[in-house]
């Protein structure tokens, strides 16, 4: 990584580039923090069995207990982006997985739906800095071609995450419990808190930030978040980061579980291993997005036409998966969200749309938009399968309609994507 390999538009950034060596234990210190932020965004689909035994929730209430996290999220972007491009990573992430313990607290002492649902909101909102902080921060220490990598292996971390959310939590249930558990990962995070604390760089202040930026930007980038909104290319991404990146998400994390369980009949363990193999794919999946995508930049390769490729394969994938209902197995639901992860290549793409002194405005932005996009369709799944249910459906049925719905959106959002005709030089 050298300054040589940053574009001419990104040359105050340069001087900032981290040498080798620090860039992996800073990586490695949000990737831990990132781990367990995905590993409580998936546990819901885990826990869902044993949740809804003891609380008997219905359909829409798992569907809201697991989208409460994403609400929690999604209600921290916009003041999340302005707060990391004037404070930086370092001190806005300590802040915020400082909420995340006490959300863990408030979860494992919950004795009733609406303490677990108020938990899940304090845990979102205090994990709501894990992806955001360190892709900001890449944005000033990385180059391009890396900062492509480096958000395909944190993704990568988050799939590892949702992997310990699955069999791994299965087996530590019968010796800790779930509020066992939530003290767990409450006593994970301050670890993590103490790693980046001593890892990460601190961040300029916003004075020399500036002054560094006007020698490229020809001046102070807009404080808030207009622009950002503005901008042809984010708004070419909107769509399909909210319905095909989150919808993708939420099948992941929610609706892959239900289904194997309530349409194909599986018990919760062999649900829980189809998850495991599911995020396992995924994994693995981001782990050569990581690789491969330094390499397509290089050779000139832009991220749309990566996404243009990809996403037509994911939506007749699921397709495929609504017409085989209760013969679908884990690994076409696996199939589908591989092959929806090129969509998650957007994510770096808009933040190098826009200057770095604007990167966290732009990446919490665009963060919001895919946050919201996961919480309206889990819990527009579960609306519509309980919906569906109350006219006379059968549970197959109920579940081929709702997805069915799921799929006519995310094609709309797709032609959108094709008919704006914005592109990002920087991708």
């Amino acid at each position: 990584m050298t300054s040589a390999t940053c574009t001419a538009t990104d040359a105050h950034a340069a001087e900032g580039l981290l040498d080798r060596r620090r860039a992996i234990w800073v990586f490695l210190a949000f990737a831990a923090a990132y781990f367990l932020s995905a590993l409580l965004r998936a546990i819901t689909a885990t826990l869902a069995p044993t949740l809804s035994e003891e609380l008997a929730l219905q359909a829409r209430d798992l569907g809201l207990l697991a989208g409460g996290y994403f609400l929690g999220f999604a209600a921290t972007q916009l003041p999340l982006g302005r707060w990391l491009d004037r404070h930086g990573p370092k001190k806005v992430i300590l802040v915020f997985l400082s909420v995340a313990v006490l959300g863990c607290a408030a979860f494992a002492w919950a004795a009733s739906f609406n303490g677990l649902l108020a938990a899940r909101v304090l845990i979102g909102a205090g994990v709501s800095a894990c992806l955001m902080a360190p892709l900001t921060g890449y944005r000033r220490w990385l180059s391009p071609a890396m900062q492509l990598r480096a958000n395909s292996w944190m993704l990568m971390t988050g799939s590892l995450g949702m992997v310990a959310a699955t069999l791994p939590v299965q087996w530590l249930m019968p010796h800790v419990g779930w509020r066992g558990l939530f003290w767990l990962l409450a006593l994970g995070i301050v670890l993590c808190m103490l790693w980046l604390a001593w890892m990460v760089p601190a961040w300029p202040s916003r004075r020399s930030a500036s002054s560094a930026s006007q020698a490229s930007d020809a001046g102070e980038a807009p404080s808030g978040y207009a622009a950002v909104w503005r901008h042809p290319y984010f708004r070419k991404m909107t769509l399909i980061g909210f319905f095909n990146y989150g919808g993708m998400v939420a099948i992941q994390t929610l609706w892959a579980g239900p289904w194997l369980v309530r349409v194909t009949g599986q018990t919760p363990v062999e649900a829980a291993t189809g998850l495991f193999w599911i995020n396992l794919s995924m994994l693995c999946t981001f782990w050569t997005w990581g690789m491969v995508t330094p390499t397509l930049a290089q050779r000139g390769v832009p991220v749309d036409r990566l996404i243009a490729w990809g996403l037509p394969l994911s939506m007749a994938m699921l397709a495929f998966n609504i017409l085989q209902g209760e013969a679908t197995a884990w690994v076409h639901w696996a199939l589908f969200c591989m092959l929806s992860t090129c969509a998650s290549l957007s994510q770096p793409a808009v933040a190098m749309a826009f200057p770095s002194s604007m990167a966290g405005r732009a990446l919490s932005a665009y963060n919001l938009v895919i946050f919201a996009g996961i919480f309206v369709v889990q819990w527009g799944i579960g609306l519509l399968v309980d919906g569906f249910e109350a006219l006379g459906w059968s549970e197959l049925q109920a579940f081929r309609g709702a997805m069915a719905v799921f799929l006519g959106v995310c094609v709309l959002s797709y032609a959108v994507f094709l008919a704006v005709k914005a592109h990002n030089r920087g991708s």
